[in-house]
């Protein structure tokens, strides 16, 4: 498995809460950030956080921008920029997706930049076995 990561929504929220990750991912992600990888995340997760914010879904009170910021300016975490052939390939990926749209956006991005996506989404962890992305549970 690859070392260079982008980091689902939920993985920004759990990491920013200091909730509890699998070991494995724990071990994955501190070898990244040693070796110097690839560590990204995506604009769609900005969003996503404030839609579970205005929707009072994003579990505490600290503000979506506070979130993405703090994530973004963690040393070795960069953003990935939104291509119009990421957006494109959100639309046409192979197999069987939910149609969530900042899902298959990260979805795309990872497959598109060879990234390995850290999630706990059960439905993209799925796909992976499905051999359509590299997924990491966390």
């Amino acid at each position: 498995m690859t070392d260079d990561f982008l980091l689902d929504t939920c993985a920004i929220i759990w990491i920013a809460l200091n909730q509890p990750m699998r070991p494995e991912a724990v071990a994955a992600m501190n070898r990244a950030f040693a070796a110097e990888q690839r560590v990204r995340v995506s604009p769609i997760s900005a969003w996503e956080l404030g839609l579970l914010s205005a929707k009072g879904r994003l579990p505490t009170v600290r503000s979506p921008m506070d979130i993405f910021g703090e994530t973004i300016t963690t040393p070795g975490v960069r953003i990935e920029a939104l291509s119009p052939e990421v957006l494109v390939e959100a639309s046409f990926l192979p197999g069987r997706l939910h149609r969530d749209p900042a899902d298959r956006i990260l979805v795309a991005t990872a497959r598109r930049l060879d990234l390995t996506l850290v999630t706990r989404d059960q439905v993209i962890l799925d796909y992976a076995h499905q051999g359509h992305v590299r997924a990491l549970s966390c």
